[in-house]
């Protein structure tokens, strides 16, 4: 089974027509998108996009032997033709089933907003399962596999998926969800579609699309369902590094947005009557996906060390990995995971946010702001419990994305204590980031890759 994307935009196309932003400027050539439609082996079509004939012409197809026009969503955007001789558009009424002449069988599936989408299986057993744009299916839970319900019924229930089509820059949830149900695995072939231009075209589109283990292909592609496409290895471990409001935590959480029973491990507590850090505490929370549970806690060794060879996935003071987090049938994977589910049995993804915070708890705690305990055992206490860390990430087996600050480019401090901070901070980033397959230094909300 074959699908020609005849466009992969939203529905109102890229460049959006009148828009003077930076994307739609920028996008040109390859990075040019039209409405998304899916031509399927020439006999079936889901979607419309302007002027389909000539698109289908420019992708080396005829629209000739189209038996079946569906549609996923409602329109939108500019105005569509429906070329002569091709039957009307109708949509399939969810849980509804069509069998082709051809042999091909199309599944309407719920989806959470006006639309639906499709599940197409071909006359060999090959499946793809198409979404409308912003759209994640529905009856899959919320991405955390406690609520997933250990299978793909939302989806069909007969297994990971061969090709999946889907908006993953506007929904990284819904492929969530469909990774912690199991109708996706690490052998998917995940392709974003319905691109729009909240997402720079060229190398920003495709790195974040590359950092969840998804794709983008041009207008006019022709995919080859179930046959293998190699996409980046996910790295296992992260380090994202940032100044101030650099947006180095949002980075960190878009790397992580796709995937299920995310542990967000927050270091910094809270601070009272401090209004100031309690706003900064809330717009974090508000950003993050309502399916991720968060640990308050400065002991990151017994987490980074939950779920190793002979170990059970728990942490302090929480049920990090606790009721559901298991590696059952339809568990979610992580980055840098390569089993059927995506990750080993009982490991969920840790976002730690962040260790500026964590080095200056336990500063605390051995006392190395004093300069006569620093001297008289502190420095020595403070190494000891950073090598303890730098030697859990390298042994970890748990997906791992770190941030932490960057504060050597900056004033030097006028206090002693200050000074030790800063060198502290930029040794314990030294040795962590020597432990990760990733390290991106984020500016201005750009992230730079450091390595990997």
């Amino acid at each position: 089974m074959d699908v020609t994307l005849l466009g992969t935009g939203a529905p109102q196309g890229l460049p959006r027509p009148g828009c003077p932003c930076a994307a739609c400027a920028t996008a040109v050539g390859d990075e040019a998108r039209a409405a998304t439609a899916l031509l399927v082996d020439g006999a079936l079509m889901i979607d419309l996009t302007p002027g389909p004939a000539f698109a289908a012409a420019r992708a080396g197809r005829s629209l000739a032997g189209v038996r079946q026009v569906l549609l996923s969503h409602p329109h939108d955007g500019p105005a569509m033709e429906v070329p002569a001789g091709l039957p009307q558009p109708g949509r399939v009424a969810d849980g509804r089933e069509l069998a082709l002449l051809d042999g091909h069988r199309v599944r309407a599936t719920a989806v959470d907003i006006p639309g639906t989408g499709y599940e197409i299986s071909g006359a060999d057993g090959e499946r793809l399962l198409y979404l409308p744009p912003g759209a994640a299916p529905a009856g899959l839970g919320n991405g955390n596999s406690r609520a997933a319900g250990g299978g793909a019924e939302g989806t069909g229930g007969a297994g990971p998926y061969d090709l999946v089509l889907l908006d993953v820059l506007a929904r990284p949830d819904a492929l969530a969800r469909l990774r912690a149900s199991g109708a996706v695995d690490a052998a998917t072939d995940v392709v974003a579609v319905h691109l729009d231009h909240g997402v720079p075209p060229g190398p920003e589109l495709h790195r974040r699309l590359a950092a969840v283990g998804a794709r983008a292909v041009a207008d006019g592609s022709t995919l080859l369902v179930g046959e293998f496409h190699a996409v980046p290895d996910l790295p296992r471990r992260t380090l994202v590094l940032g100044g101030a409001r650099s947006g180095k935590s949002v980075e960190a959480e878009r790397r992580l947005a796709a995937f299920p029973d995310v542990v967000y491990v927050a270091t910094g507590g809270t601070r009272d009557g401090d209004q100031d850090w309690a706003q900064r505490v809330s717009l974090h929370r508000e950003r993050r996906p309502s399916s991720w549970r968060t640990v308050e806690t400065c002991d990151l060794v017994p987490l980074l060390e939950a779920a190793g060879p002979g170990r059970a996935a728990a942490g302090p003071g929480t049920d990090a990995a606790g009721p559901g987090a298991g590696g059952g049938p339809g568990a979610g994977g992580g980055p840098g995971a390569g089993s059927r589910t995506g990750r080993p049995a009982g490991v969920s993804p840790l976002l730690i946010d962040c260790l500026a915070l964590w080095l200056t708890h336990v500063m605390d705690e051995v006392g190395a702001w004093d300069d006569a305990t620093w001297e008289a055992g502190g420095r020595q206490a403070l190494r000891e419990r950073t090598d303890a860390l730098v030697a859990a990430v390298r042994e970890t087996h748990r997906p791992v994305v770190a941030v932490s600050n960057e504060v050597g480019s900056g004033v030097v401090p006028a206090t002693s204590a200050g000074r030790r901070f800063r060198d502290e901070l930029g040794r314990l980033n030294a040795a962590f980031a020597a432990e990760c397959e990733q390290v991106l230094l984020v500016v201005a909300g750009q992230a730079l890759a450091l390595r990997g």
